[in-house]
This record gives C-alpha cells, structure tokens and sequence, in this order.
C-alpha cells in the first residue's frame, strides 16, 4: 500500500520514483518538469504526464532509413538541365525552320548539340567508365526509365549532330531539314525522361512529386531554350523565344508551387534549410527573367 498522504499543502510521506503521479495536485512544478524533460501537455489539469520520448525517425541498429546518393551534384545537374535545354532548343528550331526564321533556328540547332553533347559527357563521367553507358543499350526494358532514356538519347544525338553540321556547312539542305524535324519530334522526350528517372527512387521528396515533374522539366527546358533564343536571335525572328522563355518562366513557377503544397511533409525540404533557400533564389531569378 502506498505509505504517502495527499494534504492540501501537497503530498506527504512520497517516497521518489515509487510513487505514481497524481493528478489532484500539482505536485511536480514546471521548472523541474522542464529540467528533467518531462513537461507534457496536460487537460484542465488532470491527468499524469506523459514519459514517453518524442519520436526519432532512425531504423535498427542505428543505419539509416535511406541509403546515401552516391552521384555527383554537379554531374547529375548539369545532366538534367543540359538534356533538357537541348530538347526544348530542337522543338524551337524545327519550329522556326518551318515558319522562316532561319537565325532562330541556326543557334538553337548549335546549342541542342552542344547541350546534348555536354549532358551525355556528365553522364558518362558520373557512372565513371564509358562502357557503363554502353552496356545500357544492350537490353530495352521499357520499365527501366534509364534504360528507355539511354535509348532516347541514342536516337536524338545523331539527329541533333545531322541537323547542326548541315545548317553551318549548308550541305545537303533535305537531309539537314528531316533531321531538324526528327529532332524536334524526339526533344520534347530527351526534356523530360528525367522527370520520371528523378520520381523512380525512395527517396520520398522526389518520388512523391511525380504527378508534378515531367511538367516542372518540361517547363523549365522551355524557358531555357527560350532565353538562349532570345541571346542568339536577332529581334526581328526572337518572337517563339520570347514566349518560350515568359510562358516557361510562369508554368514553371506555379506548378513547382503547386507541387510543394500538394507533396505535405514529403515537400518540406523545397521549403527549409539550404535547399528551399536555392528553391527560392531559383524561383526569383526566373521570374525577374521572365
């Protein structure tokens, strides 16, 4: 039985770490609740505190939940953002091709060549040995967004290199122009392939967003492709690229927006810490561009 007697001056004869906490008295006082961690809500009153430790996301044995991304920041994003500046630039050029602006076009072939070269290259040097690419184009596995992107790139960069050495030696201007068009058509596939490659992971802030990024990708190769339009072009022929780079700008902003409201708590690392600062540092410079 117990051997303590509750008064109104408080409790007599508690013998510590025996006795269980009533919720009559206030017995133990918040400073000292504070100190030794347990200070827990209470309702009206009543009721013990609760010595439960908070949560800790954490597995057994101490190993983290997720195992640690081993590729390189810069190779990865300069991959992304390159492949998918050289598929949104092969859509603009054919589309200038075909409405008369050859000094729209011109540029932008040059630069989904370069693009394209640059991003196959980060690839490459983030899998560490050439062969590693090599050995993808052995299968087709069409659940494999790697294996169908690797087949994707093969098809675009030999068009992207027939269609940019034609238009800078004017030889044979047919092959020249059917390689523009088979770029244009594949470009909006090298732009955002990415999307679901990035969403195909555990890691939950890019998987959860997957409803969301082949927009968020196709949007932003547009505005890129737009701006490098607009640097290369005389005036006169830079109109697609001005509504490239504005309208990229603007569906970009809201859907990347929207993404992060609708992901929940999966969504927070776009909002806090360093990434959420490049969150929106990226997302003023692309809007004071537009």
């Amino acid at each position: 039985m117990s051997s303590s007697d509750v008064t109104k001056e408080g409790v007599r004869g508690q013998r510590p770490g025996r006795e269980a906490v009533t919720g009559a008295a206030d017995v133990v006082g918040e400073e000292q609740r504070r100190e030794h961690g347990e200070g827990r809500r209470r309702k009206k009153g009543r009721g013990e505190p609760t010595r439960v430790p908070d949560a800790e996301f954490r597995s057994y044995y101490g190993r983290p939940v997720l195992n640690q991304i081993v590729w390189k920041a810069s190779d990865i994003g300069g991959y992304l953002f390159l492949g998918g500046l050289a598929g949104a630039s092969s859509v603009l050029a054919a589309g200038a091709e075909l409405t008369g602006r050859p000094e729209l076009a011109r540029p932008l072939k040059y630069t989904a060549l370069g693009a394209i070269s640059g991003s196959t290259a980060a690839l490459i040097h983030d899998l560490g040995r050439p062969e590693r690419f090599l050995n993808m184009l052995r299968v087709v596995k069409p659940t494999s967004p790697m294996s169908v992107g690797s087949w994707i790139l093969m098809t675009y960069g030999p068009l992207a290199g027939v269609a940019a050495v034609t238009s800078a030696t004017g030889w044979f201007p047919r092959i020249g122009l059917a390689a523009t068009l088979g770029a244009g058509a594949v470009g909006p596939l090298v732009a955002t392939y990415t999307a679901p490659l990035v969403c195909d992971t555990a890691v939950p802030s890019w998987h959860d967003g997957y409803r969301y990024m082949p927009f968020v990708f196709a949007s932003s190769a547009a505005a890129a492709a737009g701006g490098m339009g607009l640097v290369t072009a005389p005036l006169a022929q830079s109109g697609p690229a001005r509504r490239a780079a504005v309208g990229g700008a603007l569906v970009e902003t809201a859907v990347s927006s929207a993404m992060e409201r609708g992901m929940g708590l999966s969504g927070e690392p776009y909002r806090q810490g360093r990434a959420g600062a490049l969150m929106r540092a990226a997302r003023t410079l692309t809007l004071a561009g537009a």
